[in-house]
């Protein structure tokens, strides 16, 4: 029996003249995301792309699991090929859907005919093998509302496909259909979310991440890397940078007043990423700090903190609290590692009363005392690693 996958596209279908350019890049994604599956054929339909083993030996259980993580897949299906006539259909629905319906109670069937030469119309269709189905299982019955399995019928020009329940899909918009962002990267739990969620939107990921030795340890790099490379399974490749801040930081510490400590540090950490992002050619930042969270993301703080930057910053987890980030967190399994005990620069000199009212000509004062800033900058984004996480 040849079986495929059939992929809805979701808001896609919105996007009017444009929406080839977008399933393009959808197509694009998925060959990228089933590359180490197998070679696989794509035909578009309608609001269906059809994803079909070209020469029948990929695994079709890896291939929906990587496809599941696609942005701009709203669901997904394993579906069985019949031919266009009533008694194969059923026959094809008897032997395909057979597990699946002995282990329900309930089921329904939906049919759609795209072919208005086929000689039932779709209610006929959902009637006709609903019987049928029902005369094999007896144990079934009909819900019509909230049914265990739903059994569809699409009938289309060569063939029909006979599958059961969709799988939920990633969501969002082909990665790189909404440009490119830099995302300030920590160990914690919140800017894998922040990177994720972007992602979803289409926004194609570069990362900038800050260490500070020997204050943060290899051990911490390692787990940012370990991060991206979870968030990099749903955006695709990632170019990250590493940024030596080391001299930045003890230069924040010994020469400004303590309480500014933080939004000093944060305000450096824009202007750094703000140089890479345009490097690489991005429109935008990200982070992931959410309104009063901590002393440095009161509306004020970030008030400064965006000050110090001219490209638009996107901070995706705003209006969040914890427990909704961590949700996140660990749906897209970065939680248990963003936990690991490893700091940040961060927590590095972190000020016992830092200002959480701050008024930006007081920060910008107190940041005077780094004479020497332009040149630790410089130096900073010359001495950056540049790797990419797959």
């Amino acid at each position: 029996m040849k079986e495929i996958i059939l992929i809805k596209n979701g808001e896609l279908v919105l996007k009017g003249l444009n929406r080839n350019t977008f399933e393009d890049v959808l197509i694009k994604n998925m060959k990228k995301a089933l590359r180490d599956i197998g070679e696989f054929e794509f035909t578009k339909s309608q609001s269906t792309i059809m994803v079909e083993s070209a020469d029948g030996e990929a695994d079709l259980d890896d291939a929906v699991d990587a496809l599941k993580r696609v942005f701009g897949i709203a669901a997904l299906s394993r579906a069985a090929v019949a031919e266009k006539e009533m008694n194969a259909i059923k026959a094809t629905a008897l032997e395909y859907l057979r597990e699946e319906l002995s282990l329900a109670k309930t089921f329904k069937v939906e049919a759609k005919r795209s072919d208005k030469k086929f000689p039932l119309k779709s209610p006929e269709i959902a009637r006709e093998l609903g019987g049928f189905l029902l005369s094999k299982f007896r144990h079934l019955s009909v819900d019509v509302h909230e049914p265990d399995v739903t059994v569809t019928v699409e009938v289309r020009d060569n063939y029909a496909f006979v599958r059961g329940n969709n799988i939920k899909g990633a969501g969002g918009m082909p990665v790189s259909t909404s440009g490119r962002a830099a995302v300030l990267i920590s160990g914690g739990i919140d800017s894998p979310v922040a990177a994720y969620m972007m992602a979803k939107r289409g926004i194609e990921l570069v990362a900038v991440h800050f260490a500070s030795p020997p204050y943060t340890t290899e051990l911490a790099e390692q787990k940012v890397m370990q991060l991206l490379h979870k968030v990099a399974r749903y955006s695709g490749p990632i170019t990250v940078y590493v940024v030596p801040f080391t001299k930045l930081q003890e230069g924040i510490r010994d020469k400004c007043p303590e309480e500014y400590f933080t939004l000093i540090m944060r305000r450096y950490m824009m202007k750094i990423s703000e140089i890479l992002a345009r490097k690489q050619n991005c429109s935008a930042l990200i982070t992931g700090e959410s309104v009063g969270q901590v002393a440095s993301q009161t509306i004020y703080a970030l008030g400064c903190t965006d000050a110090a930057a001219t490209l638009p910053v996107f901070r995706p987890c705003i209006g969040m609290d914890k427990e909704e980030i961590i949700a996140i967190s660990r749906k897209i399994d970065t939680f248990e590692t963003s936990i690991q005990p490893y700091e940040d620069c961060c927590t590095v000199f972190t000020p016992r009363h830092p200002k959480t009212r701050a008024k930006l000509e007081d920060v910008v004062a107190a940041e005077q005392a780094m004479e020497n800033a332009e040149e630790l900058i410089r130096e900073a984004v010359e001495n950056a690693r540049r790797t990419v996480v797959k």
